[in-house]
């Protein structure tokens, strides 16, 4: 049998046959819900992908060379840029915050921009760039890194913070900071993954000596779900039951290697594993230490702030605080959900799941498996207070008049949200759904027969 022919869910190792397109559609597994990738023809096409990632990065360079905030006190100005943000924590010995900020708003979401365009240029015009695979896998790597998006709420926190004491000026980088964020937003809906089909068309059509002509058709519309109905009452096939295992990285299935110990993928060169090594060990460690990260985070104060020879500690309690009873409780309640709840709630949702999957219980997996996704998904948005601090500290610089530094906090609850997010990308969902279903019975042999019944056939919805 040919498995270029399967995919196979990376969430819950559930196997398919592929469709022969699915362009302007996007496809999800019918037994945890989670999105397929790397279906040919999936999402936005190249066209629009590609003059979206240009004029993001376009405005990308505008973001970055124009104040976001200018703030004016007793006839004193002060303004702030990202660059001179992280500048200011750099010099104000927040190094390692300073490093976080510039990678999560600067670095990572460039690199994903160049990339990005670096592999789909070459791929408009029929070619493919020198070291594709490498690159594509950059972008992968990058993206769940990029955090502009909370960068911006960061500064609408921010804006609706300082109103109350100095007057505030939105600069032009604010309205380009905004715009990056839609464009940015687009630019996550593509799945990149889906070109390495594109790639393989345009290495075949080398080697047979044909032309190739058109890289994608599609208008260029926003995605729309796709189910799936099973064609069977029969169990369903996994991947590990059919000794197949599917590549993260391009969505290859291939065949297992029993005797291999480090197999990587036959077109991508990626790591592939049937099941992620030491997945539970390491997110409990990490879940350990941003639970002791997690106490000073919330203790500690995260600025401090002097006012005419007057100094002040501000903690994230304490804002909240403040903003609730000075009746600004909408910015207390995101600031609350952003930076209490959410890590809270990421740390006890982890602990569940890595605890159920360790006892191998097969309760509610599918709810389980959504629990995963969301945290997944707001992972990110815990940043939101360090980004307020970069951008107050940068404002608030009045020399005696009023100075606004760092706390210890800021550090501890920036280590919090990156150690959350290691710990759940370094989780393997599909240890959820390894005892969820007693039914599935094994399979000795892999062939069209046996796929039959249990793979689940695609419409629209």
């Amino acid at each position: 049998m040919e498995y270029q022919r399967l995919i196979v869910c990376h969430e819950c190792d559930l196997l398919f046959r592929k469709p022969r397109s699915v362009s302007g559609y996007r496809a999800t597994c019918s037994r945890c819900g989670a999105n397929l990738t790397a279906l040919p023809g999936a999402g936005l096409s190249l066209d629009w992908i590609c003059a979206v990632t240009l004029a993001a990065l376009i405005t990308f360079c505008i973001a970055q060379s124009f104040p976001v905030i200018e703030l004016h006190a007793n006839g004193m100005t002060s303004e702030a840029t990202l660059f001179g943000a992280v500048h200011t924590l750099w010099t104000g010995n927040m190094r390692v915050v300073a490093t976080v900020v510039f990678c999560a708003s600067m670095l990572f979401p460039l690199v994903e921009l160049l990339a990005l365009l670096y592999v789909l240029v070459p791929l408009r015009l029929g070619k493919l760039a020198p070291r594709f695979d490498g690159m594509l896998r950059v972008v992968q790597l990058v993206r769940p890194w990029g955090m502009v998006e909370v960068f911006m709420l960061g500064v609408l926190v921010t804006i609706v913070k300082m109103v109350t004491v100095a007057q505030v000026v939105p600069g032009p980088g604010l309205f380009a900071w905004g715009a990056l964020t839609v464009m940015l937003g687009i630019v996550a809906s593509f799945d990149p993954s889906g070109l390495w089909a594109v790639r393989d068309e345009i290495s075949l059509s080398r080697m047979a000596r044909v032309r190739w002509s058109r890289v994608s058709s599609g208008r260029g519309r926003f995605t729309r779900p796709v189910r799936m109905r099973k064609a069977g009452s029969s169990s369903a096939i996994t991947a590990q039951r059919a000794g197949l295992v599917g590549c993260h990285a391009c969505g290859l299935v291939q065949t297992r290697g029993e005797s291999q110990i480090h197999q990587h993928c036959a077109r991508c060169r990626h790591m592939l594993h049937e099941r992620r090594p030491e997945s539970l060990t390491r997110t409990l460690s990490l879940l350990l230490a941003a639970a002791l990260a997690y106490i000073p985070a919330n203790l500690l104060p995260i600025m401090h702030a002097t006012s005419l020879g007057r100094q002040e500690d501000d903690t994230i309690l304490g804002g909240v605080a403040y903003f609730w009873t000075s009746g600004d409780w909408p910015l207390a309640i995101v600031i609350f959900v952003a930076s209490v709840l959410v890590p809270m709630l990421k740390l006890v949702v982890l602990t569940l799941l890595t605890v159920a999957a360790h006892r191998g219980s097969g309760w509610r997996a599918r709810e389980r498996a959504g629990l995963y996704r969301i945290v997944e998904r707001i992972g990110r948005w815990s940043m939101l207070d360090v980004f307020v601090v970069a951008l107050t500290v940068t404002l608030v610089h009045f020399g005696s008049f009023a100075v606004v530094t760092a706390g210890p906090a800021a550090l501890a609850f920036a280590a919090v949200v990156i150690l959350t997010m290691l710990a759940s990308h370094q989780f393997d969902p599909r240890l959820i759904w390894d005892n969820a279903d007693a039914a599935l019975s094994p399979v000795s042999t892999m062939n069209d027969e046996a796929l039959a019944a249990p793979l689940l056939t695609h419409r629209n919805s």
